[in-house]
């Protein structure tokens, strides 16, 4: 009987986590301050989003009920991949059941025995899970180094067997860090190379300048560059897209159409979620993005001002601030506290944090008034002071 084997396993699992201060709980924010969230715009509960939400289940009913290359593409999933085309000027998008499985089924698609894959050292788990799904020969750029991603690049190019098919793979803006990648560098290191260039925008759509770290950088009509989104952050939603540009975008959706698992064998988007999606990003215009800058930078700005704090926060591209803590039992019971003070933040720890080194996670968010959040801060403040003295 197997049994007791597992049970130790999962014991000494437990002891394992307990003893090196990374033990997670699944938590709510209800009722506490977010600082913590990914819905920076605060359009989850927009009365037009949740209106579109429930509309779309009416109509449609709870779910789409099938794969979409069965039964189940319904006509908000159309709406929506145009609304998307639209919002980012990209030529063509495929919509999946969240922003992991787009992740997991492009790279999938993409790959093979033929295919090498350089991921950058901070690349996020489903980028990762989906490289090593891929079947393609896999390595890694240490972070935001353009120069390693040339050196990998130029040493495929000279060996014996070079792979014929090269992508990178990176994000717009990296969860932890919140710093951005080069991205109009990468995408001429692509060209000269004629590789392709993957961008997962989980954390720009919607959030950052223009709606899309990709159109920013003036690269949304490039064929060579593709990239992913989730429509759980910025959008309030759920769900998943790639997202396609310039000559030859219709014949590579179709590819993924035909090729991408995690769309083929995956039941279709919910219609309550694509609708309030769609909803969402009419919503998410220059206004709102501009009052997300805004909170980004007082968050910033508050927390530099205190002199034991500077030089241990980190200031990112877009809603991420994060401050350095020294170790991963300060980051949980810091976090614990300021939940206690009703304040909801993220803690980082290992193996979330690329360098191991826990954080205190703050995100800002559009909706939020200058008193209510200076306060917040000012609490967020005092309380590691407190729990690092």
């Amino acid at each position: 009987m197997a049994e007791p084997a597992w049970d130790s396993w999962l014991a000494t699992r437990a002891t394992v986590r307990l003893r090196r201060g990374l033990q997670r709980n699944d938590t709510s924010a209800t009722g506490l301050f977010d600082l913590s969230s990914n819905d920076y715009l605060g359009l989850s509960a927009h009365h037009l989003v949740r209106r579109a939400a429930a509309d779309a289940a009416l109509r449609h009913g709870a779910g789409a009920s099938a794969s979409r290359v069965a039964t189940g593409t319904l006509s908000v999933h159309r709406e929506l991949e145009a609304g998307l085309c639209q919002y980012t000027q990209r030529q063509a998008a495929l919509v999946f059941s969240s922003g992991y499985t787009a992740n997991l089924g492009v790279l999938a698609a993409m790959g093979g025995p033929g295919s090498l894959f350089i991921l950058d050292a901070h690349a996020h788990a489903s980028l990762i899970d989906g490289a090593r799904l891929s079947g393609a020969t896999l390595a890694t750029a240490m972070h935001n180094d353009l120069a390693d991603f040339t050196r990998l690049l130029e040493a495929n190019r000279s060996s014996k067997h070079p792979k014929a098919r090269v992508m990178l793979v990176v994000e717009s803006i990296y969860s932890v860090f919140g710093d951005a990648a080069p991205l109009a560098a990468l995408a001429t290191l692509c060209t000269q190379f004629g590789a392709l260039l993957l961008v997962d925008e989980a954390h720009s759509l919607a959030a950052t300048s223009q709606g899309s770290a990709v159109l920013a950088a003036g690269l949304a009509d490039q064929r060579q560059v593709l990239s992913t989104a989730t429509l759980s952050k910025a959008l309030g939603s759920q769900g998943g897209a790639v997202l396609l540009g310039g000559q030859g975008a219709p014949e590579l959706r179709d590819h993924l159409v035909n090729t991408a698992r995690t769309f083929i064998f995956d039941t279709a988007l919910s219609p309550a979620a694509a609708a309030a999606a769609l909803a969402a990003l009419r919503l998410a215009d220059p206004q709102r993005l501009g009052a997300l800058a805004h909170s980004a930078g007082l968050i910033r700005d508050l927390l530099q001002g205190q002199l034991s704090l500077a030089d241990r926060v980190e200031v990112g591209a877009g809603a991420v601030i994060s401050v350095k803590m020294p170790t991963a039992d300060s980051a949980a019971r810091t976090a614990a506290a300021l939940a206690g003070k009703g304040i909801a933040v993220a803690c980082f720890r290992p193996p979330s944090v690329p360098d191991g080194i826990s954080r205190i996670r703050l995100t800002a968010h559009a909706h939020h008034r200058r008193p209510e959040l200076s306060a917040a801060i000012a609490k967020v403040a005092r309380t590691i002071i407190e729990e690092d003295s």
